[in-house]
């Protein structure tokens, strides 16, 4: 058999595919011959291809009419930007931080991490966290991290190179590293490499392979006109000095654009009034359709929450309306009406309050204790009214630039050659600290001035807000 040239070897072991917000993203694959797992074999696992069938946007995706892409693509994204970004930011990490891995490594562990961030999502994303995991104390990056660690560790461990290359000698991926990465509030970052708690603000910081995605791929697939995100200004100005991960001053503008870019998706996307309607609607059923569909803590039976998707609880609640078992029949009519997207929830009212709302001493009151005032000052004739509040936060930036903790920037100021956190506090000074879009919803539209009156003498404000709309 005649040997391989040096391209011929290449072309072995990598392959592309195409994306639409990227071009093309590469991946490694298996070579002839070669006793080896590679990026293929994770993302042909179970677990990586049950993504196909978890939607990015859970309710939104009813709301705008092309945004029917998956999880799975948001990871393959995610992991290219990944790759990007490690191989840019690994000469200011090893001036740093000595004795971190090799460059292939340490690309390899954040693209593996990043392919990796959403596997332990569940349908509706988000929304299944907060309306089924939480009674677990389980989030979807806890889960996550058990099916690395538990699933996926074998693979991850034999992976031994990255796109660019081999790994160094008794080099090794470590699945503890990886969960570590993609964990929100685990284990503490003292516990950790030095190297490997300055890479992590790449997965969980202001900003990071996963939002920078996600902002660009959910506005493209939804058809909205966001403004610019310069990924490759925002990479070029980022690095790390001895104190972190670094961003020089000429890379402000770029992480403005950004910063309201996703403010823009949240409060017309993510946060549009009818994705929270129906967002409303599914609270009402989805604890009696997850006792009926899914009793089980995840992590106890894991081959169980493998097959449960969007696709398979959609598939089933279609079915429980047209059986004869009572138990679901109730349930499966609910489902029916959201499905043939029959909007149950009208908005009556919309604010949006910024952080300016409470600077004027006033404190937020949560939904259901401003359902109860609203409620008490409800006349008469309007008592037995239906209606919800729905009160939608974001934070488009820290609240304390100062105090970001293990995921904490700096900036580099080139005319005093100072590495100082304190620069973005008057940057941030531009952007909301946070945003609540505090919505008031009834079945009709029969009293929404009334109701307004009553919502805006309840808050004690006169901010521009919308009345009603359809």
């Amino acid at each position: 058999m005649r040997e391989l040239s040096r391209g011929e070897e290449f072309y072995d072991g990598n392959a592309l595919l195409g994306d639409p917000v990227h071009g093309y993203i590469s991946f490694t694959t298996p070579r002839p011959s070669v006793a080896e797992k590679t990026e293929k074999d994770l993302i042909d696992t179970a677990w990586m291809q049950r993504l196909r069938q978890i939607y990015q946007l859970q309710s939104a995706r009813w709301v705008y009419p092309s945004a029917e892409h998956s999880r799975f693509q948001h990871s393959l994204g995610a992991m290219h930007l990944a790759g990007r970004f490690a191989r840019h930011l690994y000469p200011s990490l090893k001036a740093a931080v000595p004795d971190c891995p090799s460059a292939n490594f340490v690309e390899e562990l954040l693209r593996v991490a990043a392919l990796l961030h959403d596997v332990g999502h569940g349908p509706f994303g988000h929304f299944f966290d907060d309306n089924y995991l939480e009674q677990f104390e389980l989030t979807h990056e806890k889960l996550g991290q058990h099916i690395i660690r538990t699933q996926l560790a074998d693979i991850i461990r034999d992976i031994h190179r990255s796109p660019s290359g081999e790994f160094a000698k008794r080099e090794r991926l470590d699945p503890d590293q990886i969960a570590f990465l993609i964990g929100k509030g685990g284990p503490a970052a003292s516990k950790q490499p030095r190297w490997l708690v300055f890479i992590q603000p790449m997965l969980s910081g202001i900003y990071t392979v996963d939002n920078l995605d996600y902002v660009l791929r959910d506005a493209y697939m939804c058809g909205v006109a966001v403004g610019p995100v310069d990924i490759d200004r925002l990479m070029y100005y980022t690095f790390f000095t001895d104190k972190g991960l670094t961003l020089h001053k000429s890379g402000l503008s770029a992480l403005n654009m950004f910063l309201n870019a996703r403010l823009y998706m949240y409060t017309n996307v993510y946060y549009h009034r009818t994705t929270r309607a129906i967002d409303q609607h599914l609270k009402e059923l989805f604890k009696d359709t997850m006792a009926a569909l899914f009793p089980y803590n995840p992590v106890e039976n894991l081959p169980a929450y493998l097959e449960l998707t969007d696709w398979s609880l959609l598939e089933t609640v279609r079915k429980w309306g047209q059986e004869g078992d009572t138990s679901t029949t109730g349930l499966g009519r609910e489902w029916a009406t959201i499905l043939a997207r029959e909007v149950k929830w009208k908005m009556a009212y919309d604010v949006t309050l910024s952080m300016r709302y409470f600077e004027k001493g006033k404190t937020l009151i949560d939904a259901p204790e401003l359902e109860k005032r609203i409620r008490r000052r409800m006349p008469e004739k309007i008592k037995d009214l239906s209606f919800c509040v729905d009160m939608a936060s974001q934070d488009p930036r820290p609240i304390n630039p100062l105090m970001m903790g293990e995921r904490q920037i700096y900036v580099f100021n080139p005319s005093t050659r100072k590495v100082e956190k304190e620069p973005l506090k008057d940057f941030f000074d531009y952007i909301p600290a946070r945003v609540v879009q505090c919505r008031v919803f009834t079945l009709n539209h029969d009293h929404d001035l009334l109701l307004a009156d009553i919502v805006e003498q309840v808050l004690g404000i006169q901010e521009d807000s919308i009345k009603t709309n359809v």
